[in-house]
């Protein structure tokens, strides 16, 4: 496998922990986090919006959300689409504001939210074995067509093993980690 077919390798599976970050900042923790706010989507000027994309998301503390909406017509609008995005959330708009505070977490929600992370992680996993497999077919290819020889494909097929064990070490940790912080009060 030459230096560029594994720098491919590894931008895949960098690209997939990312896409684990993204997915694993939406669920909710103890804490409130701009990203909660992230599968709302709002109908606004004959088109669906992201909320970013009508107001700017802020956390002035650790329970509490708002929103500044830009256009003054748009608030009840982006109210409707936070309450029917079924987060939980209890909108209440002041002038251009809205202010939605985070009401705790309950042992139960909190055990659910722990077994979305762990299927995410699960899901990240499959993709990463997905790009190890692109890489083991890549080399499978070279050895069929006298690239490299059946030594050099079970060394570097070894190498493939190595880095996606890596990236599923830094996926378990991920999780582990997020576990911890929706665990802590």
């Amino acid at each position: 496998m030459n230096p560029e077919q594994k720098k491919l390798l590894i931008e895949k599976m960098t690209k997939t922990l990312a896409a684990l970050d993204k997915e694993l900042s939406g669920l909710r923790t103890g804490r409130a986090s701009v990203n909660f706010l992230d599968p709302v989507v709002v109908e606004a000027y004959g088109d669906k919006l992201p909320l970013s994309q009508v107001g700017t998301v802020s956390t002035p503390d650790a329970k509490t959300l708002t929103v500044q909406v830009w256009d003054k017509a748009m608030v009840k609008t982006v109210e409707k689409a936070i309450a029917d995005a079924n987060l939980g959330l209890n909108p209440n708009s002041d002038g251009q504001l809205i202010r939605m505070n985070l009401p705790p977490l309950s042992e139960e929600r909190r055990k659910e939210l722990i077994k979305l992370a762990y299927k995410y992680g699960e899901n990240t996993k499959i993709a990463l074995r997905n790009v190890r497999k692109e890489g083991m077919d890549a080399l499978k290819r070279m050895e069929k067509d006298n690239e490299i020889s059946k030594d050099e494909h079970h060394t570097q097929g070894e190498e493939v093993q190595k880095l996606t064990d890596e990236f599923i070490g830094k996926v378990d940790a991920t999780i582990k980690s997020k576990e911890s912080e929706m665990l802590s009060i």
